[in-house]
């Protein structure tokens, strides 16, 4: 899903950057105030894991690269605006030193990768999972589902962006200046690989790695204490009507 140079003209990936520039501050802002000192190494981690993951790249043909990235995961336990810091990190190191995703498509590449499939993954698991305890199946199935779609509409974004670069890019002959395919084939081409693989790779590493820290160590878990309380709630006699 890493959008190399020259794939995106200059309309599109100034416009990311403007984009992105007031998310990286915030969530800069949001994970030095709210995130607490034990959650601190699963920040690294987080970086480490979405980098670790997103370097199994398969090249997709009309497209750029399909691959899982992680940064659900990394949304559903420290909330997805320390999901953005983690997952632009890692971007940006792969970008830099692997040459792994364009400079000038770095906006655009933290915006598919580390904005929307962070909130989306989160959003959708947070709806699944309800008031669910912490560690039951729905949970895990809610994060596993959050992971799946998460990456899918990413996929569906970047495809996109480089999909509508014929339209905005050209000359006066009409020939494409950057991506040279439309959206009939950029679109399709990351839909398919993913839906069709890489999603469910997200989803299964999602729901596991859930799984795991939810039964091992769930006081790290974004919103824990929270979660704890309205399954009590829900529990306790009367709590569906409460």
């Amino acid at each position: 899903m890493h959008i190399p140079d020259g794939y995106l003209g200059p309309t599109t990936f100034i416009i990311m950057y403007i984009v992105m520039i007031p998310i990286w501050l915030y969530a800069g802002y949001w994970v030095q105030k709210n995130l607490r000192s034990r959650q601190v190494p699963y920040l690294a981690l987080g970086a480490a894991f979405s980098f670790v993951i997103m370097m199994f790249n398969v090249p997709v043909p009309g497209g750029s690269s399909g691959h899982a990235v992680g940064s659900a995961l990394i949304a559903i336990i420290l909330g997805p605006w320390a999901a953005v810091v983690c997952t632009s990190v890692a971007l940006l190191i792969q970008c830099l030193v692997f040459g792994d995703g364009g400079v000038t498509a770095f906006g655009a590449n933290c915006f598919n990768m580390a904005t929307v499939i962070p909130f989306t993954g989160y959003f959708i698991y947070k709806l699944i999972a309800g008031k669910s305890p912490i560690a039951s199946n729905l949970r895990i199935a809610a994060a596993a589902i959050g992971g799946y779609f998460g990456l899918g509409i990413a996929a569906g974004v970047a495809g996109f962006e480089m999909g509508i670069q014929p339209i905005l890019e050209h000359t006066a002959a009409g020939v494409p200046l950057y991506m040279p395919y439309g959206l009939n084939v950029t679109v399709p081409a990351m839909l398919i690989d993913h839906l069709g693989f890489f999603c469910w790779v997200e989803a299964i590493v999602t729901g596991l790695a859930f799984a795991y820290i939810a039964k091992n160590n769930p006081e790290v878990i974004f919103n824990h204490s929270e979660i704890e309380k309205n399954a009590k709630k829900e529990a306790s006699p009367g709590g569906a009507t409460a």
